[in-house]
């Protein structure tokens, strides 16, 4: 197997075979880096024999799929986390090297260690043609808004500051209050890392928007309210999943008309981020109250499509819809083929890094949720898979907070707060 050294961290390489991984060790290796799809080629060993291998060889592994059409910044930042955790020198690898270079270099540019007119001489250097990162470059710097994401390991979730580079103002899309439920206790390290990269680009949040009631993480719209000023958003059928959540939570005291908030979007409403429109999608299906931000040219689309190899969301909460959310997904499917999509959630299939990034015609192509399906099997396919999942275990927790914008329940008389717990309200228990 050849190998390029790059640098002292870093060498790259074609696919290896099983021996060549088993060596890597005797040859001053600590991690091994696949940036290679699964099935990409007849013979391919893949990422769980590889990730086999790796271990059984005392290396540590790391799994950060790509093509070259379809990179995105959280991939770029994945493997730069990659690297930057390995315990000594990684070997990364693709196909041919090209890619795994690619995500090097573009990481590099990104943490302002290299600039991009170097690319070219790198990858010449090295052997290698990066003239596909430097087109990524040029495509990245020119794409209005900018778009963070953070992921949240915990409930798998995903926040986005999207801002207009030109005015430095911003929205926060749903942002994590964290809570841990064995002990009840809450933080805002999530929501606070959100407010240190405010301040750290210089923006002025302008929007706390929610996309939907979340059943798994607690919202920090209130909590950010307080911190930035920013009027909280969210889409007005929140007061249906209130009406409905009241009953179940027996609360008649809950106000049910979507009033902690301080804006309630209505289908094709517009509103400003910068001076960059945005529009509002209702998208139902895995709520009642559910929306899409359409905001330039990307689409925060929430829990309706995930990353193309994560399918669809579920929508077997009270008042989802499988039927619904196909109709949702016909809308967002019909945006213009360049248009990002980012999603709300990422499970990481596969053992893969973290992903939130795809566009309008990657899932076309790639989603078997969507490829080849029409309404009916659709239908079929997430009622089916819905039957076998069990509610998440925050749902009861996270609903009576979310449905009153992320405010946690009053203190009783003794300064604690307390959550309800409504018992044998839901079907879909795992023993």
């Amino acid at each position: 197997m050849k190998i390029v050294k790059i640098n002292e961290r870093l060498s790259v390489a074609a696919q290896p075979q099983m021996d060549d991984i088993a060596g890597l060790p005797d040859r001053g290796f600590a991690n091994l880096i696949n940036a290679r799809p699964d099935g990409e080629q007849p013979g391919q060993p893949g990422s769980a024999a590889e990730r086999q291998a790796a271990e059984s060889a005392g290396l540590g592994y790391d799994f950060v799929p790509v093509t070259g059409a379809t990179i995105t910044e959280a991939d770029v930042r994945s493997f730069g986390q990659a690297l930057a955790a390995a315990k000594g020198p990684a070997l990364a690898h693709c196909q041919g090297g090209t890619r795994a270079l690619t995500l090097f270099a573009l990481s590099e540019v990104l943490e302002g260690r290299m600039s991009a007119q170097e690319l070219p001489a790198l990858g010449r250097s090295h052997g290698f043609d990066l003239s596909a990162g430097l087109r990524w470059l040029e495509r990245h710097m020119a794409q209005c808004p900018v778009v963070t994401g953070f992921y949240e390991p915990r409930t798998g979730s995903v926040q986005y500051v999207v801002a207009d580079p030109a005015t430095k103002k911003c929205a926060v899309i749903d942002p994590v209050l964290d809570y841990d439920e064995k002990s009840g206790s809450t933080g805002t390290a999530s929501a606070d890392a959100l407010l240190a990269h405010v301040a750290g680009h210089g923006l002025e949040v302008e929007w706390v928007l929610d996309t939907h009631p979340h059943a798994d993480h607690f919202s920090a719209a209130h909590y950010l309210k307080g911190k930035t000023g920013a009027p909280t958003a969210i889409g007005e059928r929140i007061v249906d999943v209130q009406r409905l959540w009241k009953g179940i939570y027996n609360w008649p005291g809950l106000r049910d008309d979507g009033s902690q908030w301080d804006r309630l979007f209505a289908h094709g409403e517009r509103f400003k981020v910068g001076g960059i429109e945005g529009r509002v999608l209702f998208s139902p299906g895995h709520t009642l109250a559910s929306v899409t931000y359409m905001i330039g040219d990307a689409a925060f689309v929430h829990d309706t499509l995930f990353m193309p190899d994560g399918g669809t969301a579920r929508a077997d909460f009270p008042g989802g819809s499988a039927r619904a959310l196909w109709n949702s997904l016909q809308g967002i499917l019909a945006l213009p083929d360049e248009t990002r999509l980012f999603t709300g959630h990422d499970y990481r299939p596969n053992e893969r890094a973290a992903r939130w990034e795809s566009t309008v015609a990657e899932q076309k192509r790639a989603n078997p949720h969507v490829a080849g399906q029409d309404e009916e099997s659709f239908v079929r396919l997430r009622e089916a898979r819905d039957r076998t999942l069990p509610m998440p275990k925050l749902i009861l927790h996270a609903l009576q907070v979310n449905i009153r914008g992320g405010r946690l329940p009053e203190p009783e008389d003794n300064g604690r707060r307390y959550l309800k717990i409504p018992l044998d309200a839901l079907s879909g228990s795992a023993w």
